[in-house]
């Protein structure tokens, strides 16, 4: 029999917030983190919004209270920052007590620092710190955190585009409940970089006036940054140290319709796929489903897409759901898991969250979000996609303990 999944903590940092007090404080009082770019230099800097966490490398360096600046990257001490939250929410002091892994996930790694030695560099041959291009790599930001926690038992990155974070809940969730491991920081990581920018100004499916998720008038989406981590941990592991679990990991599905590099095939083929799989896998029916935290990027093809497939699975009963990228803009591979972390919280605290600049339905679908901040909504069981390019599709369900 395979070992039930708790979550017993949790850590955020975006731009709406440092933590998850921070961040609870911006969803209850509709304050999005999305505005003119302050951190990031770049040509589009009054052209396109983005959602910023709004602190530079040096108060980052403080808030996750590492020793040397110069050998983190940004996205790695947003990570660790997010990832010591999750810890220290689970009121784990010895790391070593049971076997313990990291799955982190990323899709820019330490790309901020790479950016900055090639400028140089292509200025004069002879300037650029080398050091820089060893963060490149995705997997630097992961080892970064694991050493920081004094993670050894299993380590390991995931980079599947906008669902890496959810497949790392997913990946987590599997080595638990095969006796793997007895604990695991799930979770994922990414900072704005010139290269993101760039690249999807160049898809033409960046918004200048910000995201509208599942509305008639979107227009594209908005990149953000941010970390989110969940402390996963084994059903004997949580009996053993006599903690009570914020929410159980009670199914997971992913589907890959490879229907284009970088669109959603039309009718939400891959995402009804996913979703079914977590339903299945829970053993729930769509039925039981209370709030959907929506992948909803608020681009043209991706909200439709995902709409379709919600009505495809939950026929006329579709539950309230909504987009909180309207909040965190998107996060790209840290998405998955910063929404896992809000789904935490929505369940804890019984919460269902607005989708903001939500103003008209989309005419080919006739379903509308919620726009107000709910409190009063009994929730059970929470469902939260992530849709990434090439058509990875990962959907999560948490339920309540």
């Amino acid at each position: 029999m395979s070992e039930r999944v708790f979550v017993t903590g949790i850590g955020i940092i975006s731009s709406i917030g440092l933590n998850k007090e921070e961040s609870a404080s911006a969803l209850m009082e509709y304050r999005s983190g999305i505005g003119s770019i302050s951190m990031l230099e770049t040509r589009l800097k009054d052209e396109i919004p983005v959602a910023e966490v709004h602190a530079n490398s040096t108060i980052l360096k403080e808030i996750a209270e590492v020793v040397n600046l110069s050998a983190q990257s940004r996205t790695a001490l947003l990570g660790i920052i997010a990832a010591k939250q999750a810890m220290s929410d689970a009121h784990i002091n010895d790391i070593n007590e049971f076997r313990t892994g990291l799955i982190s996930a990323t899709t820019v790694g330490g790309m901020d620092r790479s950016e900055k030695f090639y400028r140089e560099y292509i200025k004069n041959s002879s300037t650029g710190r080398l050091r820089d291009i060893i963060m490149h790599d995705c997997a630097d930001s992961t080892e970064q955190i694991a050493d920081t926690l004094g993670i050894k038992d299993y380590i390991s990155t995931i980079s599947t585009a906008c669902s890496s974070s959810a497949n790392a809940v997913m990946f987590g969730s599997r080595l638990i409940e095969n006796g793997i491991l007895d604990r695991v920081i799930v979770g994922g990581v990414d900072s704005l970089t010139i290269f993101t920018l760039n690249g999807f100004n160049s898809l033409m499916i960046l918004d200048k006036t910000g995201c509208k998720p599942f509305d008639e008038k979107r227009n594209g989406l908005t990149l953000g940054e941010g970390a989110g981590y969940l402390m996963l941990e084994s059903e004997g592991t949580v009996k053993q140290s006599g903690k009570r679990p914020l929410c159980e990991i009670r199914g997971y599905g992913n589907a890959c319709d490879a229907y284009h590099q970088t669109a959603s095939s039309p009718d939400g083929d891959g995402a009804l796929m996913s979703m079914q799989k977590a339903i299945t896998k829970a053993n729930l029916t769509p039925g039981l489903i209370d709030y959907i935290n929506a992948h909803g990027t608020g681009t043209k093809n991706n909200d439709l897409s995902e709409g379709r497939a919600i009505k495809r699975l939950c026929g006329d009963e579709v539950p309230p759901f909504s987009s909180t990228k309207s909040f965190t803009g998107h996060t790209l591979g840290a998405a998955g898991a910063i929404e896992a972390v809000f789904c935490v919280m929505a369940l804890n605290h019984q919460w269902v969250y607005p989708n903001l600049n939500f103003t008209q339905e989309m005419t080919d679908l006739g379903l509308s979000p919620v726009t107000v901040f709910k409190s009063d909504i009994r929730l059970r069981y929470i469902m939260s996609n992530s849709f990434g390019f090439g058509g990875n599709n990962t959907s999560l369900i948490f339920s309540a303990c």
